[in-house]
């Protein structure tokens, strides 16, 4: 008797087996925690001129699109204040896990209008992209204990938007440069100019070395257009090819001093947050499968998978 052959998944199927592949809820409690207190570093150290500018007169303010289209109200100083000390108080504790779809919720609506608000007096960042997103789907998981190895889909997915997120800031970066400048910009002289304008000592060299410029806005520009290639290889090899990000943002940073800092925050969502966690609570004496135990008494703790779940599509 033959045996009755398996049909493979259509592809809705696996594509939606990949945007929820599990992740640990150890995974996302830890990104939870590295995006909450950001927000306050956002805040107070990189944004703060919004603060300091509350006062400033309407006529300079030049609404973005979302804030003409919500009907948002021209920033005053009780306004600013408010939004800057509610999200003092409450990224911290929302950085907890307490009350998550409440809190998440709360700080993702308050940072938004922060941005809104910074972004409508002058040029907008595109590095804020993958971190909003992540504000926006963390709170949808719910409670997520540090270190638990518990596999949760919701985690999964929220994981990958953020991802999705953050390589599409590469890849859309592409386009706008092929929209806006056309194939002038491989040959032009941005480069030359920022390292004029913002160069250090690790950079005014490349000034003196015909083409070397060119050279790397032709690499710039490959890198983000193959950038999506990070999702079509294996776990072990996803995070050299992150490393990689890292390093390329490093060697921006050193050469012409641009921090891409909320959009490397995001990046961590690719790696595996919940392992230093869980090597601390064993160092201590403390078992992760403890901790999932109790945070789900009525599921049999999995064992600890390297990276993603072993379930998950390679792709």
């Amino acid at each position: 008797m033959v045996a009755a052959t398996e049909s493979k998944p259509s592809l809705g199927r696996r594509a939606l087996n990949w945007v929820t592949a599990p992740v640990p809820y150890g995974r996302i409690a830890a990104f939870r925690t590295l995006c909450y207190l950001y927000v306050v570093a956002d805040i107070t150290l990189f944004t703060n001129w919004v603060y300091g500018h509350a006062g400033a007169p309407g006529n300079l303010y030049m609404p973005l699109y979302i804030s003409d289209f919500l009907h948002l109200p021209v920033p005053t100083p009780g306004l600013v204040h408010t939004l800057f000390w509610l999200m003092v108080v409450l990224a911290p504790l929302a950085a907890t896990g307490i009350f998550p779809r409440i809190l998440g919720t709360t700080v993702f609506l308050l940072f938004t209008e922060w941005m809104i608000i910074a972004m409508s007096y002058g040029k907008v960042d595109h590095d804020r992209f993958g971190f909003l997103i992540a504000l926006a789907v963390i709170p949808w998981v719910g409670k997520a204990r540090q270190g638990d190895p518990t596999l949760s889909q919701a985690g999964g997915w929220a994981l990958r938007t953020t991802q999705l997120a953050v390589v599409s800031t590469y890849f859309l970066a592409a386009l706008a440069k092929l929209r806006y400048a056309g194939l002038e910009w491989l040959t032009g002289s941005t480069l030359t100019r920022a390292i004029m304008r913002r160069g250090t000592i690790a950079s005014i060299w490349m000034l003196k070395i015909p083409g070397l410029l060119v050279v790397s806005q032709f690499g710039i520009l490959l890198f983000e257009l193959v950038s999506p290639v990070v999702f079509m290889v294996r776990e072990k090899f996803r995070l050299w090819i992150v490393a990689f990000f890292y390093s390329f943002h490093v060697v921006v940073f050193l050469t012409i001093t641009i921090a891409f800092v909320p959009h490397l925050i995001a990046m961590a969502s690719f790696l595996p947050l919940e392992k230093p966690i869980q090597a601390i609570m064993r160092a201590r004496g403390k078992d992760p499968e403890t901790i999932a135990a109790k945070a789900h008494p009525q599921l049999a703790a999995p064992k600890q998978l390297d990276g993603e779940a072993e379930t998950a599509p390679a792709t």
